[in-house]
């Protein structure tokens, strides 16, 4: 919910600046007129004037501002007072920081002034705005409607009545009926009730009715003003974020001081809980609803654990259709992106770890010798989410270490091609018949392999998505980063000229590199023609002879998509093989009856 700091006097423990303060230079004898409350019951009229002096200098006969707002229970009889003969005086209440006002009240020891106007900053004394003018006659002082006969009105004769003579009461409210507010924390409230310091302008003295024609002082002895007590109601501004407020900078640490500085809740922070705290800018920070009692708590950046702050991002949060704002600031142990989702350039993911490892970044380890410096991004040294290197051309293997099948003599250029119709020697380049004596590597085709390089559970598609600069390694998420010259399904003539061992419609489940050769597990769904090699409806391998050292399988094989496949064998291995005279195509009903009425009539 929503908090609201308790309401005190932001009076207590600071002191008023004055214009003047009796017995400032000398020493004043002054005349007042008693309490009324002090008088006897039997007593008629005013009483008779008691005459004193004030120093400022005398602890015992001084009356500084500091009076005006110490406690008034325990000094109750404890006044500042002005100079003699001043019409104009101001009382001015400088805070430290921002403050919400309530209420004050002034409570005089001389007459109440005939005309004063209550003002606030919110600049700290930069400009000034009224709260409410006070006047016996509003119209012809200040030209404005008395609030007494037009409600709402900005000045009011209510308070600037000369009798009482002494402990008058001056009031304002700032919530009245008039100006009712919903809620609180909004701009409009606070335009109304924040402030950083108070003034009280005395503009014009007035006499106790009780001078009569017999006076035996001098009148100048009653021309002053003077205050018991000022108290001003309010309590320390948190945008609804806090219920509690410390020590700000330059405050008296007195007891009973309204502080400044909020305690802030909600994730907030800052002097008046105004901003999210560092790695909480998720979402745009909102003061509490005061009307709902909505927190509007601000929310935690996904950082994994990996950044100590994040900032609010207008692009990103509207990108995201306003859910998610945050941008993390200086990702550690590697890691890089707006979440600090991704490993830097030089580093992979170890799917091993959590993202919130601090060890979940590790660097690549590249052969120099046949990796390429020259990939579509100078500073990706290896594929950020399997640590797999980009290789010289007919190099192959995760480190770029050894030689593709076909290439042979691993050196600063790369490898060869063989001259041969298959494989051959690695260090000698010569020529294998079949595949009889070939070493088999159990590593994964580069990218995403679905059964082989499963997706943590917990982790979103979202949280490895790539730059529009990275290379792409599966066919499966970048078609158009694998490009291979397919052939396609031309005449009738130039279809049975193939000599097409097998035709079968088949499912991709998954795809490996063997080291040496690759390999595609598939599920046969339907026999289109077959040769030597046994064709069951079932699962079984067949086997690309050419892929890209980008981890592409050409022709393209996805796993998950059907095709028609129309290929060679290889009888003595019982293989059936995919080349770049192999027909592929991704399965269409009225494909499979095209080839299936060739079989029957076309090809004798």
């Amino acid at each position: 919910r929503s908090c609201n700091p308790p309401v005190g006097n932001l009076a207590t423990g600071r002191t008023p600046a004055t214009l003047t303060t009796c017995g400032q230079n000398s020493t004043e004898l002054y005349c007042s007129y008693p309490d009324q409350n002090l008088l006897h019951q039997a007593a008629r009229g005013c009483g008779q004037p008691r005459c004193t002096k004030c120093n400022a200098n005398q602890p015992d006969n001084s009356h500084l501002p500091a009076d005006m707002t110490d406690d008034f229970f325990a000094n109750p009889i404890s006044w500042w007072q002005s100079a003699q003969g001043v019409h104009r005086e101001e009382i001015r209440l400088d805070f430290e920081t921002e403050f919400y006002l309530t209420h004050v009240i002034a409570v005089f020891k001389s007459p109440r002034p005939a005309a004063m106007v209550l003002e606030r900053s919110q600049d700290h004394g930069q400009t000034w705005r009224p709260y409410k003018y006070f006047s016996a006659n509003c119209t012809a002082t200040f030209g404005l409607q008395d609030d007494l006969v037009e409600e709402g009105s900005m000045c009011t004769s209510r308070y600037s009545d000369a009798v009482p003579c002494t402990r008058g009461e001056v009031i304002y409210r700032a919530l009245t009926p008039a100006n009712k507010i919903e809620d609180p924390y909004g701009p409009e409230a606070q335009d109304l009730l924040k402030l950083t310091n108070l003034r009280l302008l005395l503009l014009k003295r007035q006499e106790c009715p009780c001078h009569g024609s017999a006076l035996l002082e001098k009148p100048q002895r009653f021309a002053h003003y003077a205050i018991y007590d000022l108290i001003v109601r309010g309590s320390c501004f948190c945008n609804g974020h806090a219920e509690e407020c410390e020590l700000a900078n330059r405050t008296g640490d007195t007891e009973n001081v309204v502080h400044g500085k909020c305690v802030c809740r909600h994730n907030t922070a800052g002097d008046h809980c105004e901003k999210c705290a560092p790695l909480y800018n998720d979402q745009p920070w909102k003061p509490g609803d005061g009307k709902t009692g909505a927190p509007n708590e601000c929310q935690k950046c996904r950082c994994h654990n990996h950044a100590d702050s994040c900032h609010f991002d207008l692009s990103v949060w509207l990108a995201s259709g306003k859910r998610s704002g945050g941008v993390c600031d200086n990702c550690r142990h590697n890691t890089e992106g707006h979440r600090c989702q991704r490993c830097k350039p030089g580093y992979y993911r170890d799917r091993s770890k959590p993202l919130s490892s601090a060890e979940v970044c590790k660097p690549c380890s590249c052969q120099p010798m046949g990796s390429a410096n020259g990939t579509f991004s100078r500073s990706w040294r290896c594929h950020p989410k399997t640590g797999f290197c980009y290789c010289k051309p007919g190099v192959a293997g995760p480190k770029c270490d050894r030689c593709l099948m076909g290439y042979w003599g691993f050196g600063e250029n790369g490898c060869r091609p063989c001259d041969c119709a298959r494989d051959c020697d690695q260090h000698t380049g010569n020529c294998f018949n079949g595949y009889d004596n070939e070493p088999f590597f159990n590593i994964p085709i580069g990218g995403r392999i679905p059964d082989l390089v499963q997706m943590p559970t917990n982790e979103s598609e979202d949280e490895w998505k790539w730059n529009d600069h990275e290379q792409g390694f599966s066919a499966l998420r970048h078609p158009e980063k694998c490009v291979c010259k397919e052939r396609v399904l031309g005449s009738v003539t130039d279809f049975c000229q193939m000599k097409y061992a097998y035709v079968i419609k088949a499912r991709i489940l998954s795809a490996h590199d063997k080291g040496t050769h690759a390999e595609v597990v598939v599920k046969v769904k339907k026999v289109l023609k077959s040769g030597k090699v046994k064709i069951a409806r079932s699962n079984r391998s067949i086997y690309p002879e050419s892929w890209t050292n980008r981890g592409c399988t050409c022709p393209i094989l996805n796993p998950g998509t059907d095709y028609l496949i129309a290929g060679q064998e290889d009888a003595r291995t019982n293989k059936l093989l995919v080349n770049m005279n192999s027909l592929v195509k991704p399965w269409k009903a009225y494909l499979g009856k095209q080839v299936a009425d060739i079989l029957r009539t076309g090809c004798k």
